[in-house]
């Protein structure tokens, strides 16, 4: 279960930054070196990620079992546009020679 905790800024401050936040959204630039692997983390809100460079990326889950291997889809191309309605605790790899950075969007669930 998600919790505030495994919050991809919470959890792992140094791939996570953002940029913009207000009552309905939260703006994060992520950016994972070649090579490198975020710490487990989690997007507690539903967020669209505008994948602005890199070559590839590889998501596993807690168990890390891979949830998304861009190197097995022939059709993955950069910059490419994603949408998660909130996913499981992560780690996300960049396999590829070059910096993967990601913008992504945080909606904020409207209360009441």
């Amino acid at each position: 279960m998600a919790t505030d905790d495994l919050d991809g800024v919470v959890a792992a401050p140094a791939h996570h930054v953002v940029l913009f936040e207000n009552d309905a959204v939260r703006v994060l630039e992520t950016t994972i070196r070649s090579g490198d692997v975020t710490p487990l983390h989690t997007h507690l809100t539903p967020t669209v990620s505008y994948v602005v460079s890199g070559s590839h990326l590889l998501r596993r889950d807690q168990d890390e079992r891979t949830l998304l291997d861009t190197r097995t889809d022939p059709d993955f191309v950069m910059p490419r546009v994603l949408y998660s309605a909130g996913l499981p605790p992560h780690t996300l790899e960049n396999p590829g020679p070059s910096d993967l950075v990601i913008i992504g969007v945080e909606l904020k669930q409207r209360q009441g």
